[in-house]
């Protein structure tokens, strides 16, 4: 499997997304961004799961925006922020209210421990891309020429580092968050121990 056999959109939501989070996020969570949706699409694909790419794509380009400090909240956990930028992205994409729902609640539930993927395949297929990138979690359920191409294109930049910073200053502040659960949980020596960041990955 290579990126050219996985489906990646070219929608107008999905290039105003991708212009809209090369605005916003720093390059390192720009490419993870990029990265989550090309696992999920990749593992969609080695495991036969459908799913609607643009709806994947467009929450996959948001998921972490609830971490910059132009949309960083001081009252509700980065993923609710990150859905309610989603939601009102929809609106100006012209979406219909339950699209942008839709959108909100993939960005939501990439959080949760896991999403069934009968419930909602485009969390579904979110959940394991990020968890994938971030703690490195499963790397074996995408084949290795797969994970060495998207790697090649869109490199980490440090990631792992920046990440944590970003979860522990949400800890912080908002001590009841699934980000300040993480933290108690070991989420940095998940990081630090990353496959994806070991050379030759």
């Amino acid at each position: 499997m290579t990126m050219d056999d996985l489906v990646i959109p070219d929608t107008r939501a999905c290039r105003a997304a991708l212009e809209v989070a090369s605005a916003y996020c720093s390059p390192a969570l720009l490419n993870h961004s990029v990265r989550a949706y090309l696992w999920a699409a990749g593992y969609a694909s080695a495991h036969d799961i459908a799913f609607d790419p643009e709806l994947l794509y467009v929450s996959a380009m948001f998921h972490d925006i609830g971490l910059v400090k132009e949309f960083d909240s001081h009252t509700v956990p980065f993923e609710e922020a990150g859905g309610h930028v989603a939601w009102v992205f929809g609106a100006g994409a012209g979406w219909p209210v339950e699209r942008r729902v839709r959108a909100s609640e993939v960005i939501v539930r990439h959080m949760w421990d896991a999403v069934e993927v009968a419930l909602d395949p485009e969390a579904h297929l979110l959940v394991f891309s990020t968890s994938l990138d971030i703690s490195g979690q499963r790397p074996d359920a995408l084949p290795a020429d797969l994970r060495t191409e998207v790697l090649a294109r869109y490199p980490r930049l440090g990631l792992g580092e920046e990440f944590l910073a970003c979860f522990r200053n949400q800890a912080e502040r908002k001590p009841d968050s699934s980000a300040a659960a993480s933290v108690r949980q070991g989420i940095a020596a998940r990081i630090s121990a990353n496959p994806l960041d070991a050379p030759g990955v």
